[in-house]
């Protein structure tokens, strides 16, 4: 039977709670032991367990042994092995023994030891949630990406650039009154269906299409060449006399050009500044561009996210690719033509070419839409060529697009054409949205059977003036704008709301810009002379401009007249 247990003396405080200040010395006569120490701790400091049997002491590892780490603080306190109160203790800790000392197993499937030799072994419920919650932050950050991804993918017909600072198409003067500003938001939703139009008259001549090249690929190559003998019309609406006999006649009511038309029509994707002029004579409404006019050239690289060198004495700046652009797409318009002097003639002869003047190959259609009860309009629209499937004669229309340098775009044409000309065209769509959006515009406007896109690049990145066909590709313009999401209801509703607008308007001058850095149109009030005397800027003439690399050299001089840059008038000719 043991022993009763000796609680031993509790000494009574009176004072307050806890020991007293000054405690009677022990009898000796009691049996606890001597000098046991009181601890004080506060919440900051981490307590020690109990009963800790799985830990493992080193002999050297105490505050008096050699090259081991000091005891923890937590265990200094209740280590009472310098207690003499404890003799047989002492002696028991070097004899003590675990009965299974093993270290736990380790995992047959994992990483390997040397990766995890300075980490304690982890339980296998916590190694899971470990695993689960790098899981979860994986999943976190793929969603945060996505969501990025098309988050951008969203704004794509907006403006991206931020870095860029676009200027406007028209210097906006102080005596302007600005009348309305109308964002592109109102524009996407818009729709209004018209009937099928009626052709006026036909005008010019047209030679066919020579289909030897479909069959051109990136290996067999052919060189561009330059038409500098025939000559390119840009005619705006007023100067137009065709379109002025149909207003004498009373025919319509709103007159345009396709050009014109396909710019209001494809407003949304565009983000380079453009202006046109609106005059309201009568109760009829002339839609104008300006002489020297940025419509009159093609944009590259409009709607990519890469930005353009800002310098324009640049050859890849914006201005200069425009340029360059223009001239590609009309040498490629006339060498795809068989030249043999076979032509398709029509009612009227070209309305703006001189007697005797070498013109090229295009044919002007003039046909009406109905808007309203009341309200027609007249579009000059615009074939290139034409061609005989199944003995009958379909029209084409012949563009180009124009690769300049594969660092900007990512896709090397050269490389891809053959193998992924989806890609590439994918590329161009994202590109040059606006431009490539404004060509299938006016081939249904004039009813073209098939577009035709040319793949011109240039001999080398850094000779803008020599370039080469890589491919000639056709589509079908309904279905191509069904590819590229064109819709011609919205398209139509966009020009009859802005024909409404104008109408509403007072006899006089007014001009549409869009604006530079926001996605809206802004609708001024003009003088009646203004853009009448308009100094139009002449291009540089060729020795002053910039010259390819050297290496090229003997090749522009064997070539002669051939490498010639052509003079760079794009105005209309009388």
């Amino acid at each position: 039977m043991v022993d009763g247990f000796e609680v031993g003396a509790v000494h009574f405080n009176s004072e307050g709670w806890g020991p007293p200040d000054a405690t009677v010395t022990p009898t000796t006569t009691s049996t606890l032991p001597l000098n046991v120490p009181y601890a004080p701790f506060s919440r900051s400091e981490k307590l020690g367990r109990i009963a800790d049997f799985t830990r493992i002491l080193n002999p050297g590892s105490g505050q008096d042994g050699g090259g081991g780490r000091k005891s923890a603080a937590s265990d200094s306190v209740f280590d009472f092995t310098a207690d003499d109160s404890f003799p047989s203790g002492a002696d028991n800790d070097s004899t003590f023994r675990l009965v299974d000392g093993k270290p736990p197993p380790r995992p047959k499937f994992g990483p390997k030891s040397r990766f995890n030799q300075h980490h304690r072994p982890q339980l296998p419920q916590r190694r899971d949630e470990e695993v689960e919650a790098k899981k979860r932050e994986a999943e976190k950050e793929r969603a945060r990406r996505d969501r990025l991804y098309y988050l951008n993918r969203s704004n794509q017909n907006q403006q991206r650039r931020e870095a860029a600072v676009f200027k406007s198409s028209v210097e906006i003067q102080t005596e302007w009154n600005m009348l309305d500003k109308i964002p592109f938001s109102i524009f996407t939703k818009l729709s209004f269906s018209v009937s099928e139009p009626e052709d006026m008259i036909l005008c010019g001549g047209l030679e066919f299409y020579d289909k030897s090249f479909d069959r051109i690929t990136p290996k067999a190559e052919r060189r561009l060449e330059r038409f500098k003998n025939r000559n390119f019309f840009k005619v705006t609406t007023t100067d137009d006399p065709v379109i002025r006999r149909l207003a004498n006649e009373d025919k319509a009511t709103v007159f345009a050009t396709d050009n014109i038309l396909a710019t209001l029509m494809c407003a949304t994707r565009s983000v380079y500044s453009w202006d046109i002029v609106v005059q309201r004579v009568g109760n009829k409404l002339f839609f104008d561009k300006r002489d020297g006019s940025q419509l009159d050239l093609l944009s590259v690289h409009e709607t990519s996210q890469e930005p353009l060198p800002e310098a324009e004495d640049d050859i890849n700046s914006a201005y200069s690719l425009s340029v360059e652009a223009a001239y590609i797409n009309q040498n490629f318009s006339q060498q795809v033509l068989f030249r043999d002097g076979n032509k398709v003639s029509f009612d009227e002869p070209n309305p703006f070419a001189n007697e005797g003047e070498e013109v090229a190959s295009v044919a002007y259609r003039y046909r009406r839409w109905k808007l309203d009860d009341d309200m027609y309009l007249v579009a000059r629209c615009e074939v290139q060529s034409v061609v005989e499937v199944n003995k009958q004669r379909s029209f084409l229309t012949l563009n180009a697009l124009n690769e300049f340098d594969p660092k900007y775009s990512g896709v090397d044409w050269r490389q891809k054409l053959e193998t992924q000309r989806g890609a590439v065209l994918a590329t161009e769509l994202k590109n040059n949205a606006n431009k490539l959006t404004k060509w299938t515009a006016q081939a249904l406007l004039a009813n073209a059977d098939m577009m035709k896109l040319g793949y011109v690049s240039r001999v080398h990145p850094r000779d803008h003036f020599n370039h080469v066909i890589l491919a000639v590709v056709g589509y079908k313009p309904r279905d191509f704008a069904s590819q590229i999401n064109l819709n011609t209801s919205n398209m139509w509703g966009i020009v009859k709301s802005i024909v409404d607008l104008c109408m509403k308007l007072n006899e006089g001058k007014y001009v549409l810009v869009k604006d530079p850095s926001k996605p809206q149109v802004r609708i001024y009030e003009v003088p009646a002379d203004a853009f009448e005397n308009d100094y139009v800027e002449e291009p540089l003439p060729e020795e002053e401009q910039a010259q390819p690399p050297e290496e090229n050299a003997e090749n522009t001089e064997a070539n002669g007249v051939t490498n010639d840059v052509e003079d760079k008038e794009i105005g209309a000719q009388a």
